[in-house]
């Protein structure tokens, strides 16, 4: 058995928990990383022996779940780790669906873009397009993200499950990644309240410096929420008052993506 305490996933005192458990906490912990982790921090976090830690990451590393950094002590997910992810993502046919739109508004606004679903008390990115140039945001399908802090979290907040937004509100304190983060349940209800007026979410560096993303919901009439799709990018390429025109086009693109999504298929619900 696992439980969460202050933002850490812990191992619960049952005595015997299994290799496998363990390893399955660690790749979860190493995807919650943007910059990696080595073992000592993954021992610490996890609140498994340091060489039992060890020897995971071992078995780890040599079957291609995780990699270790160049000339560093952390690791990263490997490629089989992220295989297994899109694996997962194919099967979920609004992904599919998005993807032409999707390039289509890349290509209009040149800014990567990202199509996410709630995934328990997170979100997980199912589709992504790059944007052409050198300046790339580390995001990738199957990463998961907190809500508090990024436009399609509030997204997912404001449209999706009313029960995770209940979830997250009875919370105390959320992680602070930045000066601007959301950090009580009092400025996210008014965040929420705020997006669900305008149409649209804001991420105004609040998960990471010099980054903004903007957001609106996928909605199926008479189905409700679908996904949460936005752009990202720097300060420079998306200034304050670029927001509304930026979040109108997010919305054209919407309507498209919802006008071909399957009735039957609505994972925002799910």
């Amino acid at each position: 058995m696992f439980r969460i305490l202050d933002g850490s996933i812990l191992m619960s005192d049952t005595p015997h928990a299994s290799a496998v458990g363990r390893a399955l906490l660690i790749l979860e912990c190493l995807d919650n990383s943007r910059r990696g982790l080595n073992i000592s921090e993954l021992s610490r976090k996890l609140n498994i022996p340091k060489s039992s830690t060890h020897v995971i990451m071992l078995t780890l590393e040599r079957m291609g779940y995780v990699q270790k950094k160049p000339e560093s002590l952390k690791y990263t997910l490997g490629l089989r780790a992220y295989g297994l992810g899109q694996g997962m993502m194919k099967n979920l046919s609004v992904s599919e669906v998005a993807l032409p739109y999707m390039r289509v508004l890349v290509d209009q606004l040149h800014l990567p873009a990202h199509l996410a679903v709630p995934d328990g008390d997170q979100g997980v990115y199912i589709q992504k397009v790059e944007a052409p140039g050198l300046l790339k945001i580390d995001t990738y399908i199957g990463r998961r993200m907190d809500l508090h802090c990024t436009g399609v979290g509030k997204v997912i907040l404001a449209f999706g499950p009313p029960e995770l937004l209940e979830r997250l509100l009875a919370k105390q304190v959320y992680i602070r990644y930045t000066r601007n983060t959301i950090t009580t349940p009092k400025q996210l209800q008014r965040e929420v309240e705020r997006v669900r007026q305008h149409g649209y979410a804001l991420d105004d560096e609040e998960e990471e410096l010099a980054v903004r993303c903007v957001a609106v919901p996928v909605l199926q009439p008479g189905k409700g929420f679908v996904a949460a799709l936005s752009v990202s990018g720097t300060v420079t390429q998306i200034p304050i008052e670029q927001v509304e025109r930026t979040a109108e086009r997010l919305r054209e693109t919407a309507s498209a993506i919802f006008a071909r999504v399957p009735e039957e298929i609505v994972p925002g619900q799910g």
